[in-house]
């Protein structure tokens, strides 16, 4: 696993990798959407932006190749409800996810990128404040990071040769929790990894 760690920043980290804040996309690659519904009415809510990764900083970690080492990785899911919007429009419980309820992107670029916003008004940003992202070598006091397999048996088990693309733990300190105690994992099989098919990413949550 490459660990990732966050620290609050005062530096906008436009193009940069960061954790929460608001993506950095290029002209062909849209904020993810889930259909939902509330009385009556269906639209389009945005998945959550969870992080993006910048891959060049992540070569020296990574001599097998698994990762892309130019361009962003961009990871959305539904995570409103474990954040603590008990209102969500939409909660995907234990057990895999629906592949609508998440989504990895990938662009070959870094350059030229458009930050897209959502705002619950004029003044109040939809989304927590962005945290700048720091890459090392396996730490077994940090459970959140890329590669290798999930820290949990119980998803190990549930997906066999796949490797976990994304781990996340729980956060007090970002109000992120799984359940009663759980981690959530973006799951591909290898061959597909090397193939760049992040159309195939699966996720699954478990929670003790």
């Amino acid at each position: 696993m490459i660990n990732l760690t966050t620290a609050p920043s005062d530096d906008v980290l436009y193009a940069q990798s960061k954790w929460w804040g608001f993506p950095d996309l290029p002209d062909d690659l849209d904020w993810p959407t889930v259909e939902a519904s509330d009385e009556g009415e269906t639209f389009e809510d945005p998945l959550t932006f969870i992080c993006q990764i910048r891959c060049e900083e992540l070569a020296e970690l990574d001599p097998e190749g698994l990762l892309p080492h130019e361009g962003m990785l961009y990871f959305f899911a539904a995570l409103d409800y474990f954040l603590g919007d008990l209102d969500a429009f939409t909660a995907p419980g234990m057990g895999e996810w629906p592949s609508e309820c998440f989504r990895v992107l990938y662009s070959p670029v870094c350059e030229g990128l458009n930050t897209h916003t959502l705002m619950y008004d004029e003044d109040t940003p939809a989304a927590l404040a962005p945290e700048s992202i720091s890459f090392k070598t396996p730490d077994r006091e940090s459970y959140t990071g890329l590669l290798g397999e999930p820290y949990l048996e119980e998803t190990r088990e549930a997906m066999p040769g796949l490797i976990s693309l994304l781990q996340i733990d729980e956060n007090d300190e970002w109000g992120l929790r799984f359940f009663d105690c759980g981690m959530l994992n973006f799951m591909i099989k290898p061959a597909d990894l090397k193939a760049r098919r992040f159309d195939k990413v699966r996720v699954w949550l478990y929670s003790a």
